[in-house]
């Protein structure tokens, strides 16, 4: 499996581990949160931090788990992005419209903070 998620106190963490979020794995990812958020989740961190590419499906399937998060009145949060995908979602502007942090840890602090 691509993707490792863990259900925590008060999130769900889904870890990416690939290389390469695209075409290949990107509509799983898109499914795996559509599953989350039907089960009442609200509050997903997605950790990119195994990630060195991604491409447009890959970044429409993170738009899809902020929009489902944002509609459940949740957080979305992206955490570790390395260099070349932190750079992709700056060229897009993504960065002023998703929740980003540097670490899971970073990510739990802020949902406690929220809490």
């Amino acid at each position: 499996m691509t993707f490792e998620i863990l259900n925590k106190e008060n999130y769900t963490l889904v870890a990416v581990n690939a290389e390469r979020l695209d075409t290949n794995n990107a509509p799983d990812l898109k499914s795996e949160l559509v599953v989350l958020n039907n089960n009442g989740i609200k509050n997903i961190v997605l950790d990119l931090s195994k990630v060195s590419y991604c491409d447009s499906s890959g970044l429409r399937a993170v738009l899809v788990g902020n929009r489902l998060c944002e509609d459940a009145i949740g957080i979305f949060i992206l955490s570790g992005l390395q260099p070349d995908v932190e750079n992709l979602i700056k060229i897009s502007m993504l960065h002023t419209v998703l929740v980003i942090t540097r670490t899971v840890e970073e990510a739990e602090e802020l949902l406690k903070k929220k809490k």
